[in-house]
């Protein structure tokens, strides 16, 4: 007999798992197949995003950032610490633990939400079903459902002549449980990863250097802010190197041979370890069988509409492995609006209002349109700016480095743009992602009394310095 269910989800990361509560949530028998295992050797439901990314990532971050804090800024403030050391092995534990508590509470999620939660690969069938392929190497069987909806993820990039070897060559996965600290890492990719996990590194005290392909560092944000962060990461010891082409990579006698070639030539350079993160694919290896009616595009996504259908009755798709940013909290929201949508409510996902962020120090966030976009669009617009240096409370932190940038429609005053760059930029933004997702103004944010003194007051002054009218700062 075939298990029938209202709704499977195929993957359980956080569109996936997302999906299905608020599948179950509004009354849908619910399944969620999910293939990922923990260190432990038991299921971790969460995705890459709980298991090999969000999380373990930001572990290691603010783990290295006290450390480094310690280290280098203490001092300013008047405490002494003498030789600061670091027990990598502790701090993996740390991170380990964390990722362990969080794919654990999802599993007790869909228990409190009565979701059946299959530990293993599905493969999409024609006519809503699923073929299930345990984990545990048990019977295939299958499984039907009124509707599925597709959430697979992605997977690291691999280039050619670089081959992941999980030891002296590896992806971000393996970046993540370094047993030392290399004495010097190459990270092939300046975007967000190479960022973040070049920072842990260089914090603890690896030379670091970024092989960027591209001539312009991070294109996708706004260039004022991109700018102003090379500058910063330069200062923190991080060698950025633009136009670069990796060729080749080998390891020797325990070291890693990187060919290049850039605007001078070949050369090489040789490092302890090197990390690859040149970014991600949508992961539908063995997902789709040939007559489940889902079509692929030329990269790779699963096909969708606006409302996130794929060309198969009854089959969604969300996430990473559709059109779109691979951004945890974008699959999230496109999870909820696909089981609100599946069981007759309206839902809408604002795509022009998705938060990103660069968890770095300091952090990068950014929502809606770049200066350069609004150019080449031909939009009229303003620009107000704030820098954090000129903000009390992130000089009595002794985080002075950053700029708060607000774009705006030059006749409407609606806000098309806000960039941030500085310490908790990720928070910060929100402000800005709320005005925006209600049509707000540079004035409406202008007029919002912020409390002093905090950070969000750099929002408030770069509001008001549109309407060139900032207090403190001259305009």
């Amino acid at each position: 007999m075939v298990d029938t269910f209202d709704v499977i989800v195929i993957g359980g990361g956080p569109g996936g798992y997302v999906a299905a509560i608020r599948a179950a949530q509004l009354g849908l028998k619910t399944a969620c197949i999910d293939q990922f295992t923990g260190k432990d050797g038991k299921p971790a439901p969460g995705g890459t995003c709980l298991n090999l990314g969000c999380i373990p990532s930001k572990a290691l971050l603010d783990s290295s950032k006290h450390f480094h804090h310690a280290g280098h800024e203490f001092a300013d403030h008047g405490i002494n610490i003498k030789n600061v050391t670091m027990d990598i092995p502790k701090m993996i534990a740390r991170k380990d633990d964390i990722v362990k508590k969080l794919t654990g509470g999802v599993t007790q999620l869909f228990k409190g939400n009565k979701i059946r939660y299959f530990h293993g690969k599905g493969r999409l069938l024609a006519g809503r079903k699923v073929e299930l392929t345990p984990a545990d190497g048990s019977q295939t069987s299958e499984l039907q459902a009124g509707n599925i909806i597709l959430a697979a993820g992605s997977v690291p990039i691999a280039i050619p002549n670089v081959p992941f070897d999980g030891d002296y060559i590896v992806d971000n996965v393996g970046a993540l449980d370094f047993t030392a600290v290399p004495k010097r890492l190459g990270v092939i990719g300046a975007g967000v990863i190479g960022l973040e996990l070049g920072s842990v590194w260089s914090r603890l005290g690896s030379e670091v250097v970024l092989l960027e392909a591209l001539e312009q560092f991070l294109p996708m944000a706004d260039v004022t802010i991109s700018q102003q962060a090379a500058r910063e990461f330069a200062k923190q010891g991080l060698k950025l190197q633009f136009g670069t082409l990796v060729k080749s990579a080998n390891v020797v006698r325990k070291e890693v041979l990187v060919t290049l070639e850039d605007k001078q030539g070949e050369s090489q350079l040789t490092f302890d370890r090197l990390l690859v993160a040149v970014g991600r694919r949508p992961y539908t290896d063995g997902l789709l069988a040939e007559d489940s009616g889902v079509r692929l595009n030329e990269r790779g996504q699963v096909e969708v509409d606006e409302q996130s259908r794929t060309s198969a009755p009854g089959v969604w798709a969300i996430g990473d492995c559709v059109r779109g940013p691979m951004l945890a909290h974008k699959a999230s929201e496109e999870g909820i609006a696909v089981a609100e949508l599946i069981a007759g409510k309206p839902a809408h996902i604002h795509f022009d209002t998705v938060p990103w962020v660069i968890y770095t120090d300091p952090e990068i966030a950014w929502v809606g349109k770049t200066e350069q976009e609004l150019k080449d669009s031909g939009i009229k617009y303003r620009v107000g700016s704030f820098p954090y240096a000129a903000n009390g409370r992130a000089l009595a932190r002794g985080h002075s480095a950053g700029l708060v940038k607000i774009l705006a429609d030059a006749d409407t005053d609606e806000i098309l743009g806000a960039h941030i760059f500085g310490a908790n930029a990720s928070e910060l933004i929100a402000e800005c992602v709320v005005a925006m997702e209600f049509h707000g103004s540079s004035e409406d944010l202008a007029r919002i009394v912020h409390a002093h003194p905090t950070l969000s007051e750099a929002v408030h002054e770069a509001a008001l310095h549109v309407d060139r009218r900032a207090i403190h700062r001259g305009n």
